[in-house]
């Protein structure tokens, strides 16, 4: 027996060609990473994989890693930093905040999008290890997607501890609050 295809309201097939994106994690912001660690570090049992501080773009992140695999990425805003405003502004004690996709060319993810009619937001070209673009919320029924070409390393060294603590990959040296 074969699947059937997904259909839509009018019952045309949504078969999917598109971009062959592969899953990659979810990311949840707070305006503390330390209100989310007891439910996905302790809870869950979140195990850290890598975790540290983006200067350039305003907040500190780490990635916990699941029995299945699967990783969700935690967020806070740096001290000062305005990249959450808009969000904490929706949802003041944090949420979902992307999803994000890996694919293989991020110039033909891109050009798929366009072609759909879609408009990518913040796309960054400049970094060969990690290559980047979103689709806003307003053209993903609420959803900031993130497109992703990376060859960064999955894991790196250090701790939640670290982290926090502001010493993780790029640390700021400031400890969260």
């Amino acid at each position: 027996m074969t699947n059937p295809s997904a259909v839509d309201a009018a019952g045309e097939s949504l078969d999917a060609a598109g971009i062959r994106a592969a899953f990659d994690h979810v990311a949840v912001a707070a305006p503390r990473l330390r209100d989310l660690l007891p439910i996905y570090h302790g809870l869950l049992g979140g195990q850290y994989i890598r975790g540290g501080d983006n200067a350039r773009t305003g907040y500190r992140a780490l990635q916990l890693s699941y029995a299945n695999g699967h990783r969700v990425e935690l967020m806070e805003p740096l001290g000062g930093s305005t990249f959450f405003d808009s969000f904490f502004a929706r949802s003041p004690a944090g949420g979902l905040h992307h999803v994000t996709f890996k694919v293989d060319r991020l110039e033909e993810a891109l050009d798929a999008a366009r072609s759909a009619g879609l408009q990518p937001v913040h796309v960054r070209l400049d970094d060969p290890a990690w290559r980047e673009c979103f689709l806003h919320p307003r053209e993903a029924q609420g959803v900031l997607i993130q497109f992703a070409e990376s060859n960064a390393p999955l894991t790196m060294p250090g701790s939640v501890d670290q982290v926090l603590a502001g010493k993780g990959n790029n640390g700021t040296g400031v400890p969260s609050p």
